[in-house]
């Protein structure tokens, strides 16, 4: 068919989770040792309004839609990067977790990473 297979969208929405830390100034990676803290995927929306077909660039618009020190809600806008035209839209919701795998408060050295500003609750 040509379509682009619909859970390559939610592997988009990753890239601009990564790229989103990236241009705030630390990699997620760097993130993930530096804070001592994991973003754990507890909730995944998507909408879809027109389909991506191979071989089209896609632009990925990444935004903190809801933030505080125990979880982020990303918000993502996938377009064709040739037309502008919306290909689907979405966000994902993610609790900060610590190396035991149990929830944790973004320390507050981070907090200005999203959105939150140092002191925030």
């Amino acid at each position: 068919m040509g379509i682009v297979y619909h859970a390559n969208y939610l592997v988009w929405m990753e890239v601009g989770r990564v790229e989103y830390c990236r241009a705030q100034g630390m990699s997620y990676r760097d993130f993930e040792q530096e804070a001592g803290l994991q973003l754990a995927v507890v909730e995944v929306e998507c909408r879809y309004q027109s389909p991506a077909h191979y071989d089209e660039e896609v632009i990925i618009r990444t935004r903190i839609a809801e933030a505080n020190p125990r979880m982020i809600v990303f918000g993502y806008e996938l377009l064709n990067a040739a037309t502008g035209v919306g290909l689907a839209s979405g966000s994902t919701k993610h609790i900060f977790l610590g190396k035991d795998g149990h929830p944790k408060k973004l320390p507050e050295a981070f907090r200005g990473m999203f959105g939150l500003g140092n002191g925030a609750p």
